[in-house]
């Protein structure tokens, strides 16, 4: 659960595939906006009609997970919250003890380094 009460069971798959989109586009230094998230999307949903999309960002947007700023004027931007990544991180957790896998956590340097 994310601290502004939502969690993953809260969200449809559409939106939980959206975050993590928006998840994808930041690690890759990409401009989080709405048809760069469309496209990520299409691959698994196929065409992604903007009646689906912007609604469900702007539910993202109101649960706190996501924040959205205008990147211009006709465009807005979309940035994960600390809730947002908190709830991702919590479903690799869930999901990995379900694998029986260790997450390694690295120091963000890219060099494979691992905390302890």
């Amino acid at each position: 659960m994310a601290d502004g009460g939502t969690t993953w069971g809260d969200l449809s798959g559409f939106q939980r595939d959206a975050l993590e989109a928006i998840a994808r586009l930041e690690r890759e230094d990409e401009t989080c906006y709405g048809l760069a998230i469309k496209r990520r999307l299409e691959p698994q949903y196929g065409d992604v009609n903007h009646g689906r999309l912007y609604p469900n960002l702007d539910t993202l947007v109101e649960r706190g997970l996501v924040e959205k700023a205008a990147l211009d004027q006709r465009t807005n931007e979309y940035a994960l919250t600390d809730d947002g990544r908190g709830l991702l991180r919590q479903r690799l957790k869930r999901l990995a003890d379900a694998c029986e896998l260790e997450i390694a956590a690295t120091d963000g340097s890219g060099n494979g380094d691992h905390d302890e």
